[in-house]
């Protein structure tokens, strides 16, 4: 399956972190969306974020060790769609410059809003929820 997915991140406090080349980056309490793409085996890449134990690689990897995924959302494409969505998603949302679009002209693919209006977001494009295993 190939396609692109959203994953609804939660901070329960805020927090400075430092992201690969990004440097420190403030993260805020409250809730963040990253917009993502796996051409090459979707349900293996969201199964790598859900993992605690990886190799750090991605933006996403660093922001994912003092995070939690509370949702995921997904689309079954053959093209590499992630750019439109994060499009989208900036103007409604705030977003961290820079992050998660090193290899594309994105202002970011991660985004601060209220998880109802992510959610929403993801409804109006037609994307399914990802069935997130308990013991993940």
């Amino acid at each position: 399956m190939k396609g692109v997915y959203l994953l609804l991140i939660e901070f329960p406090k805020p927090k400075t972190l430092t992201i690969g080349k990004l440097g420190l980056i403030q993260f805020e309490e409250g809730h963040y969306v990253y917009v993502g793409s796996a051409l090459n085996g979707l349900d293996q890449r969201i199964q790598r974020h859900l993992r605690k134990q990886k190799k750090i690689h991605w933006h996403i990897d660093y922001l994912l060790n003092s995070s939690s995924i509370i949702s995921i959302f997904y689309k079954e494409k053959n093209k590499r769609q992630e750019c439109n969505i994060a499009h989208i998603l900036e103007k409604n949302f705030p977003f961290i410059p820079g992050f998660g679009c090193s290899d594309c002209s994105c202002k970011s693919h991660l985004f601060y809003g209220s998880s109802e209006k992510i959610t929403q977001v993801a409804i109006y494009l037609q994307m399914k929820s990802y069935l997130l295993d308990a013991n993940s």
